[in-house]
């Protein structure tokens, strides 16, 4: 009204096109950063993904990655030990029937750690390691000799990348819902990039103890039936549906 203009005229003027114009270039600077920010984050992601993917492409072009599992083996044993037997400890600090526990509950491998100890003097803890580590290993060459080392060859390979894929997408999960709580890091005068970086690393180390827990545990547990019991099996199902379909005829 002050201006004069009439109902649907636009409005031209010197001051109104200079706002506009700063309040564009406000608009596109928010969205740059934002999208800036973004990509901050995605960097991170990508550098997990790349590992996890390369990884996984090595293990499909592998036929054989029993000394890659015979790694990962020794890493959570010697994590469960070190629980229980703390490197560099003394006798009383060690809870040798909490070990066995462990290994059996864990993994289900009955190991007398006891032994390990038994009319020796002055034992150390990587000597008791040692032992755990070499009882466990020969369950699984039972394990081998049992169902053959082309079966274990596969199932170990089936494992490995099953626990792979299924852990990957609940690490994705637990990185989106970071990322979409991260901004909420600057009300405790935190850069939430740092914090997204540093919480991220975390994860994806909790992401491969995860995956070497689990694999193991798995591969430990395992129970793959010989030719022999299988065809026992198949027996006796045929036997009882032979002796249903007689209770069956006998009803009528």
């Amino acid at each position: 009204k002050r201006l004069g203009l009439e109902e649907g005229e636009a409005i031209v003027h010197p001051w109104v096109n200079k706002a506009l114009e700063k309040a564009q270039q406000k608009v596109e600077q928010r969205n740059f950063e934002i999208r800036k920010n973004l990509l901050r984050f995605d960097d991170v992601m990508n550098d997990q993904r790349k590992v996890i993917y390369e990884q996984r492409n090595e293990l499909l072009e592998a036929t054989d990655v029993s000394e890659t599992l015979a790694g990962i083996r020794s890493d959570v044993v010697e994590g469960i030990c070190q629980k229980h037997v703390p490197e560099n400890s003394i006798d009383e600090q060690w809870d040798l029937e909490g070990l066995e526990r462990a290994l059996e509950t864990d993994l289900g491998i009955k190991v007398d750690v006891k032994r390990h100890v038994e009319g020796k003097e002055e034992v150390p803890a990587t000597a008791i390691w040692a032992g755990v580590q070499s009882d466990v290993e020969r369950h699984f060459r039972e394990k081998e000799a049992m169902v053959g080392g082309e079966v274990m060859r596969q199932l170990e390979r089936h494992v490995l990348l099953s626990v792979l894929d299924g852990q990957w997408k609940d690490h994705l999960a637990s990185m989106d819902y970071l990322r979409q709580g991260i901004h909420l890091r600057g009300y405790a005068q935190k850069q939430p990039k740092q914090e997204f970086k540093r919480e991220a690393f975390e994860l994806f180390g909790q992401l491969l103890d995860r995956v070497k827990t689990e694999v193991v545990t798995l591969l430990a547990r395992v129970r793959i039936r010989t030719e022999d019991e299988v065809a026992a099996l198949e027996e006796q199902q045929q036997q009882r549906q032979q002796r249903a379909a007689m209770q069956f005829q006998h009803a009528e």
